[in-house]
């Protein structure tokens, strides 16, 4: 599978409340087990109009399928294509 970062335009997201943070995650959790083990949500990143989901998925058909069941927008989907961190730093060449 293939990881992937869902950018999602979400008026206001950053203000919910927890429980409506709940109620989405269990609405895109019926929509994953719905779509079976080719998707998996990861976590997500909220900021004040966005949130920034990371997904690991067979392919980006399937994410934009999620995203028409469940309702949340997927403004822009972008594969990762490679990862680094501080302690790339420290890698051997």
């Amino acid at each position: 599978m293939q990881k992937y970062i869902i950018e999602r335009d979400i008026p206001k997201v950053g203000t919910f409340e927890r429980e409506q943070l709940r109620d989405a995650s269990k609405a895109s959790n019926a929509v994953l087990a719905e779509l079976g083990p080719d998707i998996q949500w990861v976590e997500s990143f909220v900021t004040d109009d966005k949130t920034f989901c990371v997904y690991l998925a067979k392919d980006e058909a399937i994410i934009q399928r999620h995203a028409k069941i469940s309702g949340f927008p997927a403004t822009k989907i972008t594969q990762v294509k490679r990862l680094f961190d501080p302690t790339t730093a420290h890698a051997s060449a």
